[in-house]
Order: structure tokens, then sequence, then C-alpha cells
């Protein structure tokens, strides 16, 4: 358990993730403790994930694997046995190679389906599967840049939007907001967090799709926070040259995505008014940039 080398699968192990409550640092190595003992299945594990909220009172923790085996059992029970417990805890079936960290199947083997964090003063349910910022403080400081950024527009489409930080945020602040996202288990989050936050019927409306298959209408601000690999030029075409939003604002994950993307937002009529950068990951290279752009 640990860090890959940068530009390598070598794993560099840690004893803790700063950015993690002491609790889910706990999770992780007694779970990763259980399971090293057995060597057997070392050929079947991925990953483990954990999702505690910043104050540690909730955790879930979601052992990602290449088959369901009953190896698995032993280590699992034990886990589930000691003091350090999560609240709820799943298998992921992932036999597939690539970046994606999860599989299709997964299978819930005891204790709560969600984890609720709470976010700029609202409440957002999150599924072990589904995308959500780790770091909650700095998430809080992502929505405040989003709502600068996207000002007062009164509608406002928000692409790639995982659970509804930013859209439960933007409604809240007034917006009718279009959510799109393409993972079925988020969007099933995002409805359940739309009604727990008891916002108004017909405020936030959620698509669930690709968002390259999703953008028409017309809409005074639109939000992008895609994944690492940034936004398919068909979305960024009909974002830039056909909706021509009045004010756009990018969340990235990866500068150099953004980067190979920005000459072509510039070219399509549009200037950045601000960049700020976000340490989403203090321990890591990896930076967090919030880019809103003006028409």
């Amino acid at each position: 358990m640990g860090h890959y080398a940068l530009e390598s699968q070598h794993i560099v192990p840690i004893e803790e993730c700063p950015v993690h409550h002491e609790r889910g640092n706990r999770i992780a190595f007694a779970l990763g403790d259980h399971l090293s003992r057995v060597a057997a299945i070392t050929p079947l594990l991925r990953h483990v994930i954990i999702r505690s909220t910043a104050d540690g009172r909730e955790a879930s923790a979601m052992l990602v694997v290449r088959r369901n085996d009953k190896a698995l059992r032993a280590p699992i029970k034990k886990s589930l046995a000691s003091p350090e417990k999560p609240d709820g805890f799943f298998i992921n079936i992932h036999d597939q190679p690539g970046p994606f960290m999860v599989g299709d199947e997964t299978i819930k083997i005891e204790g709560r389906s969600h984890v609720k964090e709470v976010v700029g003063g609202m409440s957002y349910l999150v599924s072990p599967t589904a995308f959500f910022q780790t770091n909650v403080g700095a998430a809080e400081e992502l929505v405040k840049l989003v709502l600068e950024g996207v000002g007062p527009a009164r509608t406002v489409l928000d692409l790639y939007c995982g659970s509804g930080l930013f859209s439960l945020q933007l409604a809240k602040a007034g917006a009718r907001v279009t959510g799109v996202e393409e993972n079925r288990q988020a969007m099933k989050d995002a409805e359940a967090n739309l009604r727990l936050n008891r916002l108004p019927e017909g405020q936030v409306r959620f698509i669930a799709g690709r968002a390259e298959d999703s953008i028409r209408g017309a809409f005074d601000a639109v939000v992008l926070d895609p994944p690492r690999q940034g936004c398919p030029p068909r979305v960024l075409s009909a974002v830039f040259e056909q909706l021509q939003p009045s004010r756009a604002v990018y969340v990235s994950c990866n500068p150099d995505a953004l980067a190979k993307e920005l000459p072509g937002i510039l070219k399509a009529g549009y200037r950045v008014k601000r960049v700020q950068a976000v340490d989403m990951f203090p321990h890591t290279n990896h930076i967090e940039t919030v880019m809103a752009f003006e028409r």
C-alpha cells in the first residue's frame, strides 16, 4: 500500500495518507494488514478504497479484486470483527486493464450503503463507487471558486457533475442547474442529495449520460469538471463554439490536459478571467486548477 513512483507501476510504501482522517488511515492499513497475511490472495487484489468523512464519524471500505474468491472471506471477516471496522464494507469486481479504479459489479458485504459528507453547509450521500472529492477542506475552496466564476448566472450547465457537489451549491445560490453525469450510481446519489437538501422542485435537473451526447439548450454559464484525461474535442466544441455561454468555469485535476485544450478555448472567443491552483493532495505532485473564462 502506497503511492506509485513517478512514471512507474512501482509502489512506494507509505504509513499514512495525510489527507485522510486518522480513522480512514486506521481502517485502510488494518485491512491491508489482514489481507497481507494470506499470500495466496495477493494476485486477486487491486485496490483498497476508503471513504471517510472529514470528521471521521462515518467511513466505508471497498476492496477491489480481480475476482470474488473464497480465500477473501477469512481476512475480511477478521477485519470486520476488529476495532477498525468501517460502517460499510463492499467488494468490487474489476478484471479489466486500464486506468479505471473500479469495475461494474459491486457486492455489499455489510453495513451502510453511503457515507454522508458535509461541504459548504450542504449534505452529500456518497456511494463507494461514485466519485467525490476526497479532500473536503479543499473541496469547499473549489465550491467557492466555482460560485465566484459563475457569478450571477441564472441558468448553469454542470458537466461531469458527479454526486452534485457543484450543482446543488449553484442551485442554493439561486441558479437553475442541469447536471450531466455518466456514472449511474453517482446520478442516483445526486438525486438523493437533491431530496436530502430539500431544494425547490425543478431547481436542478440531472441527466444520466455522456457529456458529449447531452449538451443542448441555452445556458448563461457552464461548469466543466472532467476526469484526468480532460474534455473530448466534441465537448469543447459544443460548449465554446456552439453554446457560447457568457461564462465558463473549468475545474481541472490535470493542468497538462487543460494546457493542451486552452488554445482552442481562447480561439473560440474566450479570455481567462482567473486562474487558481488548489493543492488537493499536498503530499503529491497533483494540483487542481480552477480556470474561469468569460466570452
